[in-house]
């Protein structure tokens, strides 16, 4: 027999804790909402904003630490220093998000600051890429469109999947498609539109009574939220790999959303529980 952590005959009480489960989760995404305000938005990142990312790859291995230290001389803003690869690989990345200092100059700097302050230490600059700020923005805004896509796309497939009304969730996809093509005559930024589509899209869902499809798009604006608000509480930079995790972060809710419905589904028809609070509860454990 395996080894089971969670034994077959567990009953907890899921619907129980729905009000202090909503209690924690009001806070948290007031707080991370809050932050977010405060600061003005997510802390972007290089692939975002714009910037330099150095490599450098020394002969034996630097602390972080000492090598922040020496790059304080080069007066770059927003420098940010972290290992890079295997720890026996001695490599380390640079990231700082000027955009107004030439490459070149990036490239004298480092050196002028290694040379004269690791006496015995060999060190190669192997990689030197500058990110524009237009390239940035067009990326910020092509990573919006990607979590808001995937999100309709499911509500689309769970629509049709559970409920069987492909018809409605394609009309509900014609509607924000117009609804959003009209604000984009506006002239409205890609965030403010985005926002828009998903406040339409859960009122449509809401007016079609396209039940799994709301409860699928409101578990996950709940966990994209949560996420991100704690990023920013932490001061963590949004770059490329915060937005794959957020797609994936997406992918897993999605796919135990679509194993809890198909529970409930199952157990509605079998009668499992006697109200809907005991099904659901059956359901997830």
């Amino acid at each position: 027999m395996g080894l089971q952590i969670i034994k077959p005959d567990t009953r907890i009480n899921f619907i129980g804790f729905k009000r202090k489960a909503f209690i924690i989760s009001a806070i948290l995404i007031l707080l991370g909402l809050g932050s977010l305000i405060m600061k003005g938005g997510p802390k972007y990142g290089i692939d975002f904003a714009g910037g330099i990312v150095v490599q450098v790859k020394f002969d034996k291995l630097v602390p972080v630490k000492e090598v922040k230290n020496i790059l304080k001389g080069t007066e770059l803003p927003g420098l940010t220093v972290q290992s890079f690869g295997q720890t026996d690989d001695n490599e380390i990345l640079i990231r700082t998000s000027t955009s107004e200092v030439t490459s070149a100059d990036i490239r004298t700097r480092i050196n002028k600051e290694f040379t004269e302050n690791l006496k015995g230490t060999q060190f190669e600059i192997q990689r030197l890429e500058m990110v524009g700020p237009k390239v940035g923005a067009d990326l910020r805004t092509k990573a919006i469109e990607a979590l808001y896509f995937a999100v309709l796309l499911i509500a689309i497939y769970i629509s049709g999947r559970f409920e069987k009304r492909w018809f409605a969730a394609a009309l509900m996809a014609g509607g924000l498609f117009g609804g959003i093509s009209i604000l984009e005559f506006a002239g409205l930024p890609t965030s403010v539109l985005i926002f828009a589509a998903l406040i339409i899209t859960v009122g449509l869902c809401w007016y079609l009574k396209l039940n799994y499809a709301l409860g699928a798009i409101v578990a996950l604006i709940h966990d994209v939220l949560i996420t991100v608000g704690i990023f920013s509480l932490l001061g963590k930079d949004f770059d490329l790999t915060i937005i794959a995790a957020l797609l994936t972060i997406i992918g897993y809710s999605l796919n135990d959303t679509i194993i809890v419905f198909d529970r409930i589904r199952e157990n509605i028809f079998g009668k499992a529980g006697e109200d809907f609070a005991d099904t659901i509860n059956i359901s997830i454990n």
